[in-house]
């Protein structure tokens, strides 16, 4: 070797000792926030996972999740900027963002079920949505605006026999001719547990309310200006939710007791087993496509259902409420457990 080549040689042999006596350089993540439409509950399970078991700072992401609740409207947060994304109900609140000319958009529905059910007491013997028709209902203010138009438009219900549900089951257990609405994760629980008896559940969707549920909206100028953010956003979310649903979800339902010190792990479980039961999370297009799937003949049909059902207008652009950009990548679908 050159005298000048063994000079170079050392150098470099010097300069790799040099750097490697530096202390590591902490990765660089993208500060990101979410905000929750309610308080903390297996029902938002797989985003708290995927902070608790590292996902989302493996796809370069620090995120803080907000919780909701009664007196919280973190989606005003979104729209102001304050936040990053935002977990919408369902689609309807969609296609009211366009009505309103709100910038948000949405980008996955983790959800593609929505929880959305009917309960009556064991006795009443409905097999089928129709026999609900002559029973005392229980439907509040949001359900009458929403899916109970739809039974009206499409079952022939009426609202005679309607009365306020003020989300205290006692009215429901005290009259046996009575249906309650409810979410397939909660309600029947709190009604055993409050009335000793199992009540039976017509699940909305399984009827033909194919709205999605729980949805990932964001900001049309996040959209575009960083992609790549809000991919990765998308991508881990769904990561963290097969593995809530299908893995160890211990450090998300840490975070989750922590956040809401009533949540009890007798709840949890029983919601993550509801929602695998009855599909909520991964079912219909997302067993292809992967969690967080949509379609555009999806929203068609249930936009189509809601003109029908008066609760939309027919000059509705309800395309600019969502983009399938981000999804139907088969993201994590590795995850879900072989049938046996």
């Amino acid at each position: 070797m050159s005298p000048s080549h063994l000079r170079r040689a050392l150098t470099a042999g010097l300069m790799a000792v040099f750097v490697s006596l530096l202390p590591a350089r902490a990765e660089t993540l993208d500060k990101v926030s979410f905000g929750t439409n309610w308080v903390a509950e297996a029902e938002h399970g797989g985003f708290f996972q995927a902070v608790a078991d590292g996902t989302y700072k493996r796809y370069g992401l620090d995120v803080t999740i907000v919780p909701g609740g009664p007196n919280e409207n973190n989606r005003m947060l979104l729209i102001a900027g304050k936040i990053d994304f935002f977990m919408a109900a369902n689609t309807l609140m969609s296609f009211d963002a366009v009505t309103n000319n709100v910038p948000v958009v949405t980008i996955a529905a983790i959800f593609q079920k929505d929880p959305q059910v009917m309960l009556t007491q064991p006795d009443a013997k409905v097999t089928k949505i129709e026999d609900l028709k002559p029973l005392t209902l229980f439907v509040s203010k949001e359900g009458m605006t929403s899916y109970f138009q739809w039974l009206k438009s499409e079952y022939g219900f009426s609202e005679k026999n309607v009365r306020p549900y003020n989300f205290n089951p006692q009215p429901f257990i005290a009259n046996p001719k009575s249906a309650m609405q409810g979410y397939v994760t909660s309600e029947p629980f709190a009604v055993e547990k409050a009335a000793g008896f199992k009540p039976n559940v017509l699940l909305l969707a399984d009827y033909g309310f194919n709205t999605y549920s729980t949805l990932i909206e964001t900001r049309r100028d996040m959209v575009e200006k960083k992609p790549d953010l809000v991919q990765r956003f998308v991508d881990a979310s769904i990561v963290g939710w097969y593995n809530y649903i299908y893995g160890d979800n211990s450090a998300g339902n840490a975070m989750i007791k922590k956040l809401n010190p009533e949540m009890t792990d007798e709840l949890l479980a029983y919601s993550v087993a509801k929602m695998k039961e009855y599909g909520i999370v991964d079912s219909g297009e997302s067993l292809k496509n992967g969690i967080g799937a949509m379609s555009d003949e999806r929203y068609t049909s249930f936009f189509d259902k809601m003109v029908k059902a008066g609760v939309v207008k027919r000059d509705l652009d309800y395309r600019k409420s969502y983009t399938l950009r981000f999804v139907n990548k088969g993201v994590g679908v590795e995850l879900r457990p072989a049938k046996p």
